[in-house]
């Protein structure tokens, strides 16, 4: 992510992970709080503006916004090291800006221009950056937790030490390649963090009508596979489920798996209604559990003062708007795009 020289780097020493709801510092510290809520805020004023440029008609095909998870993504990145490979689902804008793209870049694809990170051709759910070594957003539900795998096999193989981290939602957890890849993971004891951001609709279909399992960070018991359950609206218990899951995943004990308890506020994507669920639940997350709110209310409570908090606020809405102005001023690819990037000769 572009960053502020204000913008303090991560510090502070683990202590250990904390259970659901816990309210203590886990490994963040102050400045890596504040960078945590910087890279948070980024990504909802980012996805905000990417809903109006919908709206104006200036984004095509579906669009699936991120508001409400952004602690999941920049927690989990907190944790990660340099190499480390990250993969998600469609629901992938807040996955590219925590590794680091350019948000230029991603409005841009977006909008089908040709400064995106597909030169205009992949949209929303395909663009990709081997540079922040990340695989992409995939639109076929589950698909993308195999290719997970497969760069966890590629890193065992190469004998690096790198943690490939894979992402899908709770819809996804129950598709059978999904239970495959957990067999071949434990099986070949590969490298990879399973997680599920469990944001209770899978479209417009709540979790609880739609697995029998209620705890789905078990899911991979079957197998073997130690799983946690953690509150995805809090990004220091993210962090310190991750620091843990993405240790024990490094260290050669085979995978692991996270179930993040979290909420997205918009619709599955911008053109559900989202009727299957009040008004009144939407508004009680927000004003009760966003992750935002809390980590300001912490950086407060820390001694942070409200003029440092108002600089990232400024800071922030200038970037959105500055990937939402240079989307709008970029050409649109050239025809001859068509026949490029449709072959790979080996």
């Amino acid at each position: 992510m572009a960053r502020s020289a204000k913008t303090a780097e991560r510090s502070g020493k683990d202590t250990g992970g904390k259970g659901m709801g816990s309210k203590a510092m886990t490994g963040l510290g102050r400045d890596g709080l504040t960078r945590a809520y910087h890279d948070m805020l980024l990504i909802r004023r980012f996805e905000e503006k990417a809903g109006q440029l919908y709206g104006m008609g200036l984004i095509g095909g579906f669009c699936h916004l991120y508001i409400g998870q952004e602690a999941v993504v920049v927690g989990v990145q907190t944790a990660l090291s340099a190499g480390d490979e990250v993969i998600t689902s469609y629901r992938d804008h807040g996955h590219m800006l925590a590794t680091g793209m350019d948000p230029r870049g991603v409005m841009a694809e977006l909008t089908g221009r040709r400064g995106g990170y597909s030169h205009g051709k992949g949209g929303s759910m395909h663009m990709f950056s081997r540079e922040k070594n990340f695989f992409g957003g995939h639109g076929i539900v589950g698909a993308q937790v195999s290719l997970g795998v497969g760069l966890a096999f590629a890193n065992r193989y190469r004998g690096n030490d790198r943690v490939a981290v894979t992402y899908f939602g709770e819809g996804a957890s129950s598709q059978g390649q999904v239970y495959e890849s957990f067999n071949l993971a434990a099986l070949m004891k590969l490298p990879v963090l399973f997680i599920i951001e469990n944001n209770k609709y899978g479209m417009g279909t709540s979790v609880e009508r739609s697995s029998a399992s209620h705890d789905l960070s078990k899911n991979g018991a079957p197998w073997g596979i130690p799983g946690a359950q953690v509150d995805g609206m809090d990004v220091e218990a993210v962090h310190a489920a991750a620091k843990a899951a993405i240790a024990h995943c490094r260290s050669g004990a085979g995978p692991y798996l996270i179930e993040m308890k979290t909420y997205r506020y918009r619709g599955h994507s911008m053109s559900d209604p989202a009727k299957y669920r009040t008004r009144e639940e939407v508004q009680k997350m927000r004003t009760e559990r966003d992750c935002i709110d809390n980590a300001r209310q912490r950086l407060l409570a820390l001694g942070v003062e409200e003029d440092v908090l108002k600089a990232i606020d400024d800071e922030v809405k200038k970037l959105a708007q500055d990937a939402a102005d240079f989307a709008q001023t970029s050409p649109e690819p050239d025809p001859a795009e068509l026949w490029t990037d449709v072959l790979a000769e080996a």
